[in-house]
């Protein structure tokens, strides 16, 4: 999503995120109810979880330009200080939350991998809303995913290796097939046929986190049984490790003197994972209980982004009206 010099364009583009802001966690959350009122349906559903998330890549792809990796030359120190900010501070955020909060061992499992994931999809509407810089969101969210298939198994396997075997070459091959190669399609197809992509451009978020939705309602519907249980320390664990990624994103903007704009990006790219990849990867690789993290991040993060945003335009509101 781009800035318009155009004023009605400008206004049509804001309700469109402001829409999307809002209706992708309602989504989400229906996805999560029907999982727990009909388990066994939902859990069956659970070989669709690896193809869905492949839906959300190819759509993210879809949205991408070469372009968008131009920024890593122009600017190269913001990319930098956000990519690598988003590996370290977010697994070290969550394995501070594991040892504090003295979680089961699949849940912390869970929880550590959701903090090796790279950016969040929908990262990007967020900045855009929060008034942060939208073409280096989309160039942070781009550069962690393409890295993902090499750092988020190795440290996944490194963080989370002594709670749950870790397969870290199995993991990568499956971050490749799922995230790499719809991504790298999309890219391809957009350049190829610009024309029906810009058609369907704005449907593409919906497509997504209904796809997202569905992941969820899955995992949702394969933790039935432990939600009672773990729902409650799981949730907890993942609103701490969420404010802790957007506080500490903010922060490492701050002390490296970026403008607001970029240190609002930071915030919301390091706070914001991509969680849908970290619940497929626990659905595959490890337990029904350490996908959970994964699936209830994928509701708040995006409640929490809509709310951060909120609060960046309440701010901007009153140094205008202050001025």
């Amino acid at each position: 999503m781009y800035m318009s010099t155009d004023s009605a364009t400008e206004k049509q583009e804001e309700r469109q995120a402001l829409i999307a802001a809002l209706g992708f966690p309602i989504l989400v959350i229906i996805g999560g109810i029907i999982g727990y009122i009909a388990p066994g349906t939902a859990a069956s559903f659970a070989p669709q979880v690896t193809p869905l998330l492949g839906i959300v890549m190819f759509g993210m792809g879809l949205t991408l330009k070469p372009v968008d990796f131009a920024l890593v030359v122009r600017r190269p120190l913001p990319v930098v200080l956000g990519v690598v900010t988003q590996f370290v501070i977010m697994p070290l955020i969550a394995l501070a939350v594991v040892a504090a909060m003295d979680l089961p061992e699949a849940v912390a499992a869970g929880v550590i991998l959701v903090g090796c994931a790279p950016g969040g999809t929908s990262s990007n509407v967020v900045s855009y809303l929060a008034r942060g810089d939208v073409a280096l969101s989309v160039t942070m969210t781009s550069i962690s995913t393409l890295l993902a298939p090499i750092l988020t198994p190795l440290l996944t396997l490194w963080l989370a290796g002594e709670y749950m075997p870790v397969s870290a070459a199995s993991m990568a091959w499956s971050i490749v097939k799922v995230v790499l190669v719809p991504v790298v399609a999309g890219i391809v197809i957009g350049m190829l046929l610009p024309r029906l992509v810009a058609k369907i451009q704005a449907a593409l978020p919906w497509i997504s986190v209904t796809a997202i939705a569905l992941i969820v309602c899955i995992v949702v519907g394969g933790a039935h049984d432990n939600i009672a249980t773990a729902g409650a320390l799981v949730f907890a664990a993942v609103v701490i490790h969420n404010a802790c990624g957007y506080g500490l994103g903010y922060l490492a903007g701050l002390f490296t003197r970026q403008p607001v704009p970029v240190r609002r990006t930071m915030a919301v790219e390091v706070g914001m994972q991509n969680s849908g990849l970290a619940t497929s990867l626990a659905s595959s690789y490890m337990s029904p209980l350490a996908a959970l993290p994964g699936a209830v991040f994928s509701v708040w993060h995006n409640l929490s982004g809509a709310i951060l945003a909120a609060l960046c335009r309440f701010s901007d509101a009153r140094k205008a009206k202050a001025s």
